[in-house]
């Protein structure tokens, strides 16, 4: 007799029709239902992303046992609205409870924990808390609650207790590096040692795979951008703000640009394209050198293939010991070099031992000096299928897919 189907709900604050989802969640339920687990998706959606990228949404979970609910993502007032999109979510997933009978619900961090603290606690319902992110500590680190102000304060305070109370409370725990490990491994509010395994944010090898790049659409967009065959493209991809370092990556660009005249720098990002390019004028970089493109997930690959490194600073704080960059797996499965800085997730020790790129320690104007040095000399060179086998070692998406599949059997039986 073939065993039960098992029904999970996973509830995501971030959007289906947001590049993460796309990126971060549906690749991996698409590959747990060959496990036999059918899957509810509950996620809250911008409108405007939803209205656009509903039916693209769909054609991609059309071939799997994957049903998406989306609820509109409230963005105003403050706060106030967070509050109301948490009551949206509990009160639709306990709806999609009494339809579907869940065996366990599957969290990202944040707003839907404290649903799934209310399912584990009120209704039963067995609880994987994926710790993609110190959440709180996150929304400090990035500037969008400052502790100043009481009532901000006050609400980290609540959501670091609950931070503490999921993992007590949770059947198992996930956690994106093993720094972020390491730090759970030492928290005083939780029952020691945590049952906690390692999932890193993975790549799918066969999308990010410069062998199955279109020739035809990649000079396509050489030409939309203007990019000659003797342009030396420094790429960066992703959201800009937050701790997304964009005046220092553009510092570094400007030191490039002056020691390599025929530098370019490709910002393959979804929002703030303007910011971009006002720190591009602060920095005194041409506006020719500049280029900003928006790429769909299946474009990403082929405007990452122009680049012959990428870059990317974030912000080295207490919230970024837990965080893998989704970029960094992407960037590496092409076989591209990356310049980025030490201080976040497992970055640093990743481009070391795979012979990946360059490491900044810090952000002074001698270090960028000797990492532009570095790859002005001609002697620099990185193995492509070095850095790609690097990646299919550390952020293969069926490597994610076999650990979620043990955690899941350890939670279900």
């Amino acid at each position: 007799m073939a065993p039960a189907i098992k029904k999970i709900l996973f509830i995501s604050y971030d959007g289906m029709t947001d590049p993460l989802g796309q990126s971060q969640v549906i690749p991996y339920l698409a590959g747990l239902t060959k496990h036999g687990y059918e899957f509810v998706i509950l996620s809250c959606d911008k409108p405007e992303k939803y209205e656009a990228n509903k039916a693209y949404v769909d054609k991609l979970i059309d071939p799997y046992p994957i049903d998406w609910v989306s609820i509109p993502y409230t963005k105003n007032p403050p706060v106030l609205s967070s509050v109301y999109d948490y009551y949206k979510l509990k009160s639709k997933a306990k709806q999609l409870h009494k339809i579907s009978r869940f065996d366990m619900v599957h969290t990202r961090p944040g707003i839907p924990q404290l649903v799934a603290l209310y399912l584990k606690k009120k209704l039963g319902i067995k609880f994987m808390n994926d710790i993609r992110g110190f959440w709180a500590d996150e929304r400090v680190d990035g500037g969008m609650w400052n502790l100043k102000n009481p009532l901000y304060k006050t609400i980290y305070k609540f959501f670091r207790g609950r931070e503490d109370e999921c993992v007590r409370v949770a059947d198992y725990n996930t956690c994106l590096t093993y720094r972020g490990k390491e730090e759970i491994l030492k928290w005083k509010n939780v029952p020691q040692p945590v049952q906690v395994d390692v999932v890193p944010c993975s790549v799918d090898m066969e999308l990010f795979n410069p062998a199955n790049i279109n020739s035809t659409q990649r000079e396509a967009f050489k030409k939309e951008l203007g990019i000659q065959e003797n342009d030396f493209i420094i790429s960066y991809l992703g959201s800009i703000g937050g701790w997304y370092l964009t005046k220092e990556m553009l510092q570094f660009c400007n030191i490039l640009a002056q020691k390599k005249p025929e530098a370019k720098f490709l910002f393959i990002s979804n929002n703030n394209h303007e910011d971009i390019i006002n720190a591009a004028a602060v920095y005194k970089i041409p506006p020719e050198k500049i280029m900003v493109k928006f790429g769909k997930r299946h474009e990403v690959p082929v405007l990452l293939s122009l680049s012959t490194y990428s870059l990317f600073f974030i912000k080295p704080c207490y919230s970024k010991l837990s965080s893998s960059p989704t970029k960094h797996g992407e960037i590496m499965a092409m076989g591209i070099p990356v310049i980025a800085n030490s201080g976040v997730g497992d970055v640093k020790e990743i481009i070391e031992k795979y012979k990946a790129g360059f490491v900044l320690d810090e952000f002074t104007q001698n270090e960028m000096n000797k990492i532009a040095d570095a790859v002005c000399n001609s002697n620099t060179s990185f193995d492509k299928k070095t850095i790609r086998d690097g990646a299919k070692d550390f952020y293969d998406l069926e490597i994610t897919l076999a650990t979620y599949n043990a955690v899941y059997k350890k939670v279900l039986g």
